[in-house]
């Protein structure tokens, strides 16, 4: 049974950064691209970010486009979210999810195993 296991949210002003962390096991992790989604209260989940197999393309939402980045380790069994220049609009459970495939998708119906969440919250 694949799981998904998110770490380092938190709360932080706006400015802030947070760097999250995602790692899967069950699963050969270097096989999928994995991504990053996120829920506000009264909201939709969203794409956030996304990464191929590889670690050689990458996708974002508009909303986090040049403040947010998503990268492989070196090891390429963890998938980091860099969060920078953070506002308070960005407050929301955020969560990573293994792709069916190796390249990326865009909607969460690509995805195939969820982690738990993760509470980013960003005060103003």
């Amino acid at each position: 049974q694949v799981q998904v296991l998110e770490s380092g949210g938190g709360s932080v002003q706006a400015g802030g950064s947070l760097t999250l962390s995602c790692a899967i096991s069950g699963a050969t992790f270097s096989t999928y691209a994995m991504g990053w989604f996120r829920q506000a209260p009264g909201k939709e989940r969203e794409f956030v970010a996304a990464i191929d197999r590889r670690g050689g393309k990458t996708a974002y939402a508009d909303s986090v486009k040049g403040r947010f980045t998503i990268s492989r380790g070196s090891t390429k069994i963890t998938v980091y979210l860099q969060m920078n220049s953070l506002k308070p609009e960005d407050t929301a459970i955020y969560y990573c999810a293994k792709d069916v495939r190796s390249v990326i998708s865009l909607r969460a119906q690509g995805y195939d195993a969820w982690g738990q969440g993760t509470q980013v919250t960003v005060s103003s």
